[in-house]
This record gives structure tokens, sequence and C-alpha cells, in this order.
């Protein structure tokens, strides 16, 4: 046995249908599946790209609102083919927390962060690797 890729990250969410738009509009993810988790109150929605056997983003409503800030999640990272052009389009959309400036790593790597909805961070990367 081995271990052959990363799943999907799970992100505890308010409100389900307003975070899976915000990921559609936002992160151009497609919205796969909603689900009712098998306790009757949880429910789950799955969002990736198009192509077979990515990580997938599950958006979970209804787990445990008084968990604290630490701990959930750090942020998802998301790879750019321009970070330039993105960070302005993140600029005209009015999210929350968006960075001021691209950040640039000493092996030539960029990235910027904003919130999501729930105040999940996300980042927008352009690797050199």
């Amino acid at each position: 046995m081995a271990v052959l890729k990363m799943e999907h990250v799970g992100v505890m969410v308010a409100q389900l249908e307003a975070s899976i738009h915000f990921y559609e509009e936002v992160i151009s993810l497609k919205h796969k599946e909603t689900l009712l988790h098998a306790n009757g109150v949880i429910r789950l929605a799955f969002l990736g790209f198009e192509e077979l056997n990515e990580t997938e983003v599950e958006l979970i409503e209804g787990y445990n609102a008084g968990l604290p800030q630490e701990g959930k999640v750090h942020h998802l990272a998301f790879t750019v083919d321009d970070i330039e052009t993105e960070f302005a389009r993140i600029q005209g959309l009015n999210v929350d927390q968006l960075d001021t400036e691209i950040t640039t790593l000493p092996n030539g790597s960029r990235y910027f962060f904003f919130n999501g909805l729930d105040g999940e961070r996300i980042e927008f990367f352009q690797s050199t690797r």
C-alpha cells in the first residue's frame, strides 16, 4: 500500500451555497457534488477543476462553529499561470484581507493571500519549480 495523492482539503463554512458561489466565481472551481452527511446535519460540497484525480476542496456546513480559528486550515494554495493578472482580477472583486502586494520568494516563486467568506486564507501561487 502507498499514499497516492492528497484527496481533498476540508474547510468549515457558515453558508454552503454562498461559499460554493465564492469558490466558483473567485477561484474558478467547479461544483461537483453536494450531499447530506449520514448524521443528517452536516452538508458537504465538493469542488475541483475539470481534470481527473486532482485535489478537491470540501466545504463543510454545520460541523461545529464553536471550534477556534486556530487549527482549522491555515490556507488553501492554488497555482496560477500569471500572478500579476490574477492579482489585478482579485483586486476588482472586493475580497477581504487582500495583500497589498505580491510577495516574491528567493527562488523567484510569487504569491499573494486573501480571505474567503469564512475567514479562510487563500493563496494564489506562481511557482518557479
